[in-house]
């Protein structure tokens, strides 16, 4: 019966092989011969038999193959055999000659104006291909690259791009924690981070304080954030307004390593376990109406109250008046100002008063004193 191992290579790239169990056992760290697509490759064990089993339960080597029946899976490449001494010494030397050809790339790419860093370089163990890995803002076209490289080595060469976290994983570093990358060392997975992940445990929104050595959001934001989601469930939420036998307060803050909670209301601010907290709620909901404290009106709650009283009324009120008394009488109206100017007695029925034929006698003599002849009565 075979045997499922986990062979690692240079890097974080893992795949998965079958070991014929009538051998030798493999232990951790055995070197061994594989193969793979392109030809034979060195590695070393990284797990086996059942941890390697459910390593493999979802990875892309034995999943379900695209030509196959959807039943069927991809049979796993067996491990040819423990690596010799000559072998790891040949490993060893791919290994030290890559960081040359890491330099070599990169003066190329550089002389043809790509606008690309060579991140890391990795010989095939049969030097059958040789595998080229940067990392870009934008498309690059590479192909002439990729001609002179094949003509300087005489072998396969694939140039892949790969993020920038990526490129943390393989390189390696030290976090701001002073251990070695999870990335590159146990989290094969490299799940997304987002900034809500940082809002929930109240860390600090700046870049540089939540950033690892890749300039991404932190990976380890992620661990503990279920803890964090569960754990604040059990308290009220942050401005709420809560009745406890102070009357009606507000949730400033809650701490959920002591299980604390800061309220805030009229008698000031306090501090108050959950524990205590929830004994204060129920025994103010188990009172009856008439005598549950009633609930000190904050400024906060005042403002609501105007708001809703200007809801409810929309338009001005309108004075109320006594349907039952009578109207009040209207003024009358003032007489004009030339009939105020007439004498007592009014005008005389005939036509205009005697100050106006004066006015026009005036006028036709040409603004003489003489009255002409009058045809009306006379004054």
């Amino acid at each position: 019966m075979a045997t499922t191992v986990e062979v690692g290579f240079k890097g974080i790239r893992r795949e998965f092989f079958r070991w014929n169990a009538e051998a030798e056992p493999l232990r951790l760290r055995d070197p061994v011969i594989v193969e793979t697509e392109r030809g034979l490759d060195f590695g070393r064990v990284s797990a086996v038999g059942e941890v390697a089993e459910k390593k493999c339960g979802g990875c892309s080597t034995c999943g379900p193959d695209t030509g196959a029946a959807p039943t069927e899976t991809k049979p796993l490449r067996p491990v040819l055999r423990l690596a010799t001494q000559e072998e790891i010494h040949q490993a060893n030397e791919l290994r030290r000659s890559e960081d040359e050809v890491r330099r070599v790339v990169a003066e190329k790419a550089r002389g043809q104006q790509l606008g690309m860093r060579i991140s890391d370089a990795e010989w095939q163990w049969d030097r059958k291909k040789l595998t080229v890995y940067f990392t870009s803002e934008q498309r690059v076209d590479f192909r002439n690259l990729v001609r002179d490289l094949a003509t300087q080595y005489r072998t396969r060469i694939e140039l892949r791009q790969i993020g920038v976290r990526d490129e943390a994983a393989r390189l390696g570093g030290v976090g701001r924690c002073g251990r070695e990358f999870c990335c590159s060392t146990w989290l094969k997975d490299l799940s997304p981070v987002s900034l809500s992940l940082a809002k929930d445990q109240h860390l600090s929104l700046n870049p540089s304080q939540i950033s690892g050595g890749c300039g991404r959001l932190l990976c380890c934001l992620r661990y503990e954030h279920e803890f964090y989601v569960a754990s604040r469930k059990r308290f009220p939420k942050e401005g709420k307004a809560v009745r406890t036998a102070q009357g009606t307060e507000k949730v400033i803050a809650v701490d959920i390593f002591r299980e604390r909670v800061l309220l805030r209301g009229e008698g000031g601010t306090r501090t108050l376990p959950l524990v205590d907290l929830r004994a204060e709620m129920e025994s103010v909901a188990d009172l009856p109406a008439a005598a549950a404290v009633p609930a000190p009106r904050t400024p906060e709650i005042r403002r609501q109250e105007a708001g809703s009283r200007k809801q409810e009324r929309p338009g001005r009120r309108q004075p109320l008046r006594d349907l039952a008394a009578p109207p009040a009488p209207e003024p009358p109206a003032a007489p004009p100002a030339e009939s105020r100017a007439e004498s007592p007695a009014g005008p005389a029925p005939g036509g205009p008063g005697p100050k106006k034929r004066r006015r026009r006698r005036r006028r036709r003599g040409g603004g003489s004193g003489e009255a002409g002849p009058s045809s009306g009565p006379e004054a």
